[in-house]
């Protein structure tokens, strides 16, 4: 069985910024980012997102039909293009050697599944007188890339296949996966939790692989009914589709964080997904900023550490400004984030919110104004004093309430203790 996470994992994922398309150089110029910057307050993982594999991605489109790079063993392997030190059957491992030795840590992204590329051409898998094309099924495919087919779990091969990948991930020294077309139920109104025996396959070979792995699944949302087998096989699910830089998003993602609490446990985490801050989509056109003002950006991390989400930035970081590193490198916040429990929403309507959580030895009190002009807000405590993480300020209580003001389309995040 899965061994429970202490704590929501926290890292770098190239989606946000690179697309598709994401180079080696693109990889460990983050790393090294990373490792300056952000590694002392718990980022660790540094993640290369979907089609690492494919020599002419360009974008956050995909090429339809594309001919993939593989193995002959019908495995997937990076384009060698792109990551030029995979040449000769080396794969990840010289990148990920080089992101170890900064002390981080390595993920890939991977679709569920078996390339259709090896189907169509009927190529062998690691396991003796079956092809790919026999443990595949032909109607399970992903509606928004034609990179693979699902598998049938019920055929000799399937858990074969799933290993050898794996095995081949932990040769690479991969210590983070993300799984896509796996969670979602936007894209399967009629089955909407259908890749469950899949999911179970990857566990399971992950833990025949010999190396801790992570395990992300994407995309959301994941069915809030499943929370026992997302929580018994996975380390993290998307509760939402892609998250991008919209006031809208944010504002849905309060109420997709809601119908999580009563089912989160530590150990496992539903995900808000990346954050999109600093410097986004560098592969359309030069790249932008993003779209949500600083008030907003405050906002959106509050409550992914409130509600104890993976934080994963999705920024080119070595485009960050003073604002972005401060704002992902606020130990209280993190701290939040890292060590809550018990989350409960005290009240939302259109005008705000109030979330509460526990810690260690202190209570956490979220205030959230949705509105377009600046309000006083206030929560009720018995303590003297209530420890503000944004600005560092102590406010004194007054006849039972913490009364502040609350910028639009910002939060303020305290931290209640005994006086």
């Amino acid at each position: 069985m899965k061994k429970p996470l202490s704590s929501p994992p926290m890292g770098w994922n190239s989606w946000d910024c690179y697309g598709a398309a994401v180079s080696e150089e693109q990889l460990l110029i983050n790393a090294e980012y990373m490792r300056d910057n952000l590694k002392e307050y718990g980022y660790e993982y540094v993640v290369c997102d979907i089609q690492w594999y494919e020599p002419k991605a360009k974008s956050h489109e995909y090429n339809k039909f594309t001919e993939l790079c593989m193995d002959e063993y019908s495995r997937l392997i990076p384009a060698e293009n792109r990551f030029p030190s995979s040449k000769g059957g080396k794969g990840f491992k010289p990148i990920a050697y080089k992101i170890h030795a900064m002390g981080l840590k390595f993920g890939i992204h991977i679709m569920r599944g078996i390339p259709r590329q090896a189907v169509h051409l009927n190529t062998k898998i690691m396991c003796g007188g079956v092809t790919a094309r026999d443990i595949a099924q032909p109607f399970s495919v992903c509606a928004w890339n034609t990179d693979m087919y699902g598998i049938d779990a019920r055929i000799k091969g399937a858990q074969e296949y799933y290993n050898s990948i794996f095995e081949l991930y932990a040769s690479w020294g991969v210590d983070f996966i993300k799984c896509d077309d796996i969670a979602n139920t936007e894209f399967k109104p009629h089955d909407p939790y259908s890749a469950r025996a899949e999911i179970e396959m990857i566990r399971k070979a992950i833990e025949n692989c010999g190396r801790d792995m992570v395990l992300s699944l994407s995309p959301g949302p994941a069915p809030v009914s499943e929370h026992e087998h997302l929580n018994r096989y996975a380390d993290m699910w998307r509760i939402s589709g892609d998250f991008w830089d919209g006031w809208d998003r944010l504002l849905h993602m309060f109420e997709l964080c809601n119908r999580w609490l009563p089912y989160k446990k530590r150990g496992a985490y539903p995900d808000c997904d990346m954050l999109p801050v600093g410097r986004l989509c560098l592969c359309s056109g030069g790249g932008r900023q993003t779209r949500f003002s600083e008030n907003e950006q405050i906002t959106m991390l509050t409550l992914w550490s409130i509600f104890t989400s993976p934080l994963f930035i999705g920024a080119a970081m070595q485009y960050n400004d003073d604002f972005t590193l401060s704002l992902l490198t606020n130990k209280d916040i993190i701290k939040m984030d890292q060590n809550s429990y018990d989350t409960r929403e005290l009240w939302r309507d259109e005008k705000g919110a109030l979330i509460k959580a526990m810690g260690n030895n202190c209570e956490y009190y979220a205030l959230f104004n949705f509105e377009e002009t600046a309000k006083e807000m206030s929560f009720e405590t018995d303590k003297l004093y209530a420890y503000e993480m944004w600005s560092g300020e102590n406010i004194k209580a007054q006849s039972g309430k913490i009364t502040v003001t609350v910028e639009p389309h910002c939060a303020k995040a305290f931290r209640v203790v005994d006086s």
